[in-house]
Parts: structure tokens; sequence; C-alpha cells
């Protein structure tokens, strides 16, 4: 009798603990947090959403294809980066190729986009970087490097009928430094840089 109450108490109580756990980390904590980022950042909290004219044109966090619905670049806007997630930029579907630095899939896609990057922006292919070739692990990297921003500068200038100084400049001013001035490279958000381009455009 005295093990099978034994065992009876230890079984409320067990219920009892994955209840009030429950109720804490899955309803409680939840709300907390939720409620200190929406009075401590809502911005962040909400999807880091950008607004052009009062309508969203995307998240500074997930990155977006600049392309014609035939996947061809639009080469009045700056490019972003390639995307292994779903088809292109998916956030459902967030991955990288997962294909390793010998397999002749990757370095055939390289190659193809070396050539179609090189014929785009009028440049060597030896003058084509890394990030412009490559997607990153999560598929949704809204940014490229400085590098490869300014190696479009030419190309969307004269698109735009915009003087290139004017359109190298606007790429400077959105380099984003290191985190803390020691984590990461310096980036530049695509999205956010096209907004700009908008402005100096019209």
């Amino acid at each position: 009798m005295s093990t099978a109450r034994t065992s009876a108490r230890q079984m409320g109580v067990a219920v009892r603990s994955v209840l009030v756990l429950t109720a804490a980390l899955g309803i409680v904590y939840p709300l907390a947090v939720t409620g200190v980022g929406q009075v401590a950042a809502i911005h962040q909290a909400n999807g880091s959403v950008v607004t052009v004219n009062g309508e969203d044109a995307g998240s500074a966090l997930v990155g977006q294809s600049f392309t014609d619905a035939d996947g061809a670049a639009l080469p009045e806007w700056f490019q972003s980066r390639p995307s292994a997630a779903g088809d292109g930029y998916d956030g459902g579907a967030s991955s990288g190729s997962n294909l390793g630095p010998t397999n002749p899939d990757l370095a055939a896609a390289i190659d193809e986009r070396r050539a179609a990057v090189s014929e785009l922006e009028g440049v060597d292919p030896g003058d084509v970087p890394a990030d412009a070739l490559t997607a990153s692990s999560s598929g949704l990297d809204p940014h490229i490097s400085p590098e490869y921003a300014l190696l479009q500068v030419d190309r969307v200038a004269a698109e735009r009928e915009l003087d290139p100084v004017d359109v190298r400049a606007l790429v400077e001013s959105a380099v984003e430094g290191r985190r803390g001035g020691v984590l990461g490279e310096q980036t530049v958000n695509v999205l956010q840089l096209n907004i700009a381009l908008l402005e100096l455009d019209t």
C-alpha cells in the first residue's frame, strides 16, 4: 500500500510540475519577452520591416532578389548575392547549398555566376568578388561586400543616367562597419542601398 501511495504521490508531483513549467515557459515567458520587445525594440521585434512611401518594401534582415520573372538581373538595381533558399531568399526554406568546395556542381555554378557577373558589370572575371559567386549559409543574407557594391556602380549609374561619382558616394555612405568595431566584415545592405538609390534618382 505504501509503495502504491508513494507512486501516486510522485505521479501527482510530476503532473503538477509539467503543468506549472508549461504555463511558465510556454505562456508567461514568451508573453513577457514579447512585451519587452514591443517596448524596448519594436522595429526589430516586428521583423525590421523597411517601408517606402508608406508601403512595406521588405525586411532589413532578409535579402531579396532584384530580378525579372525569368531570374535575369534588373540592371537598374544593385544586385544581391546568390541564394540557395528555395527559389531564392525564401524565408521558409532557409539553407545553404551544403556543397563542398570540390563539388563539381558548385564549381560549375560558380563558373556560371562568374561569367554572368563579368558580362553584366563589364569587368574581368578575375575581378568578381566571392560574395557575388556563393550563397550565404542561411541563403537569406541581405548584405553584400563593399567591393561587390562598388563593382556595380558604373552599371547602375549608366542605367539610371546618374553621375557615377554620386552613386559611388551613395555606396560608400551605406557601408556598415564591423559589429563593435571588431566582429565580422564591412557590409552593405542591398535593400536599403536600393531605397537610397530611389531617393537619389528623384
